[in-house]
């Protein structure tokens, strides 16, 4: 048996018990042993029966005196009651439905018991359902892990087959090179995989913890700069001419920059102007004004004899950056094409025609522009809009649309400086922390669902004074599965509610051309109340919208909730957002305290990141990010430059990692990425 043999080859492990680990993402010897205790329970120290205290969990050594399991039930359903004795004082055991159990203790052989205490009748100290094993066996003793689990394994199985797994971690081959663990005082792997499952003591799991997170983050990083061209340093790139200036075009806009996009703006330029190739983030809130700073970008770009080209996640938010940056661009003689998935084959034909040739200098889509057919004449600008919503290796193929163009990413979800870091870690980044005059702040509220017709009549009393709401819900249709709300009954509710306003309903399974009809006409007026899903989360500008509720807002993420929130306010008229809340857990409660606190983007990005835990807070593992087993982003954020410095040395001293120095680190990383890494072999 090795590392990548099936865990079949366990003692124990059968092939229904094989299929309950595959719940788990377990198959091989190597994915048990790299499944990490959730949490460890410290059973070093025996206390005295005399000492316990109910409501406290201990360890007791103690004495079977007395077994009655005839007295309470039948069969299966007898009740087992144990009288256990250290000297110190007595305990009853109790055991429910313990029929099967009548031959599990002997009187007079001494045992160790780990449970919670408590007061039974009479005041009697007891124990209910302890785990027990025989005291000369000391099973039961030590820093005990507790694993996340599946129905059908228990702690007990999860612990005996990790320590057989144990015995093959002495075996395992070191895959990073000596000098790093030297540089970084790491202990070996095979130290660290034997060391988080069973701990002598807290310095051996501190050690065996530390190599781990390392691990785990310098995978990650090195894989994230491999996805990225090796972005190890600065490539070479295109230097646009420093005598094109961008002032016309920002004398014509209808509002003076804010300081922060002015900001932005110098140093796009001076990233452009360099003869190394521009990698920059440029981050914002909701309805900072970033559209504006990657137009001037484009602008400077073909003035400079250059195609531009912009990919947004959504149809819908590409069309309104098209129409928008047309009518602009067209003041200045620059044509703007668009291409996205819905487009007839003849438009895609003739669109394709007219990039190939450099007849559009602006191409605006969505990620119908990354495919193999779409070929560009002088292509040396790319932006991408709302990147983390692209999988980890678009934005690299639509640079390699060009001869290593400049690019720039943009995102409306504030990105807490720890996650950008890994993210992001090969860009500069500019942040827009201030908002254009003239945006009005959102006044927000939380309530329960027993004031939800209080929050409709305020949504009527809105559409009254000639404004217009949205109405958000987290499923398209109802569900068995998961009770909420869902968009479809929301709206049949609503059409009742609202007779002689005009209602609708817009979500994700329906037709391009009919989202299309049903925004153009909310856009103009024509609808007064829009139920949707998330749909409606990016791209959407009606001015006259203010009020935005959210139903079962306990489903939502902070910072979806906060660009939801972000789709109101964009006017001269007082905005809302109305949480509703159908959950009364604390957790939820949190989270709406933070929303109804403030409308800092990055601060709820920042606790967003605390109560979901990175792996969530993008949905990562759909964007080619892996989750993190045992690396916690906001815990370890110390490590996050020392690994990011190893990883970009390891990329610049081989950027494929090919060598046989680094190829077990490269195996490791591939295995860490599964299917979602490209390092161009």
């Amino acid at each position: 048996m090795n590392f990548e043999s099936s865990v079949t080859e366990i003692k124990g492990i059968g092939q229904k018990k094989a299929e309950l680990l595959k719940k788990l993402d377990i198959e091989t010897v190597s994915d048990l042993i790299n499944y990490y205790p959730r949490s460890y329970q410290d059973r070093r120290f025996i206390t005295p029966i005399a000492n316990l205290v109910p409501g406290n969990t201990y360890l007791v050594r103690a004495y079977v005196i007395n077994i009655v399991n005839n007295k309470f039930g039948y069969g299966k359903k007898k009740t087992l009651k144990i009288t256990a004795d250290d000297g110190s004082g007595r305990m009853e055991i109790v055991f429910f439905n313990a029929g099967f159990m009548a031959n599990a203790f002997k009187a007079g052989e001494e045992y160790l018991f780990y449970g919670r205490a408590s007061s039974g009748y009479g005041n009697r100290l007891q124990m209910t359902h302890p785990e027990f094993s025989l005291a000369a066996s000391d099973a039961l003793r030590g820093i005990i892990p507790v694993y996340p689990l599946t129905d059908g394994i228990s702690q007990n199985e999860m612990r005996k087959w990790q320590r057989s797994a144990s015995k093959y971690a002495e075996n395992v081959k070191e895959f990073l090179p000596p000098e790093i663990i030297a540089r970084n005082n790491l202990c070996s792997y095979s130290y660290a995989l034997s060391n988080i499952h069973f701990p002598q003591d807290e310095q051996k799991f501190k050690e065996a913890r530390y190599r781990l997170v390392f691990d785990e983050m310098l995978c990650l990083q090195t894989g994230l700069f491999a996805i990225k061209n090796g972005g190890a340093g600065k490539n070479k790139g295109i230097a646009f001419d420093k005598k094109i200036k961008v002032d016309d075009y920002i004398n014509s806009l209808p509002y003076p920059l804010t300081r922060a996009q002015q900001n932005a703006v110098r140093e796009i330029m001076t990233d452009m102007e360099s003869e190394n190739a521009m990698s920059r983030l440029v981050q914002g809130d909701v309805g900072s004004g970033k559209t504006v700073v990657a137009e001037i970008a484009m602008y400077k770009a073909v003035k400079c004899g250059f195609q531009a080209v912009l990919m947004a996640p959504t149809e819908i938010l590409a069309r309104q950056h098209f129409e928008n940056i047309k009518k602009r661009f067209a003041h200045f003689g620059i044509n703007t094409g668009f291409l996205s998935g819905s487009v007839t084959k003849a438009q895609r034909t003739e669109t394709l025609k007219m990039i190939k040739s450099g007849e559009f200098d602006v191409i605006i889509g969505t990620h119908a522009i990354i495919q193999p057919d779409v070929h560009f004449k002088k292509l040396g600008l790319v932006i991408t809009d709302e990147q983390h919503r692209f999988g980890v290796n678009h934005r690299t193929l639509l640079g390699q649309k060009g001869k290593n163009p400049d690019q720039m990413v943009m995102t409306a979800t504030p990105i807490p400086r720890t996650l950008a870091v890994i993210l992001y870690g090969d860009l500069d980044i500019s942040v827009i922390d201030e908002l254009p005059p003239g945006r009005q702040a959102i006044t927000t509220k939380a309530i329960g669902k027993d004031k939800r017709i209080d929050a409709y009549r305020f949504v009527k009393g809105q559409i009254d004074k000639g404004r217009q709401a949205y109405v958000v819900a987290p499923l398209i249709e109802d569900s068995d599965a998961i009770n909420v709300r869902s968009a479809e009954s929301i709206y049949s509710e609503l059409l009742r509610l609202f007779r002689g306003y005009t209602v609708a309903l817009l979500h994700g399974n329906m037709k391009q051309k009919e989202k299309d009809d049903i925004m153009e006409r909310f856009a103009a007026g024509k609808i007064d109340i829009l139920v949707s899903t998330v749909v409606i989360e990016v791209g959407i500008n009606v001015q006259n919208a203010s009020v935005m509720v959210i139903e079962n807002s306990e489903r939502f993420g902070l910072a979806q909730l906060h660009q939801l929130r972000g789709r109101v306010g964009r006017g001269n008229y007082k905005s809302y957002c109305i949480l509703i809340n159908d959950s009364e857990t604390e957790v939820a409660a949190q989270r709406a305290e933070i929303m109804v606190s403030t409308a800092d983007g990055f601060v709820i990005a920042e606790k967003d990141l605390e109560i979901r835990g990175p792996g969530e807070f993008f949905g990562t593992r759909q964007h080619g990010v892996p989750d993190l087993k045992i690396a916690n982003l906001v815990k370890h954020i110390d490590m996050l430059e020392t690994v990011k410095e190893e990883a970009l040395a390891v990329i610049t001293e081989d950027p494929l990692l090919e060598s046989a120095k680094y190829a077990p680190l490269r195996e490791r990383i591939i295995k860490t990425f599964k299917s979602n890494l490209d390092l161009k072999m």
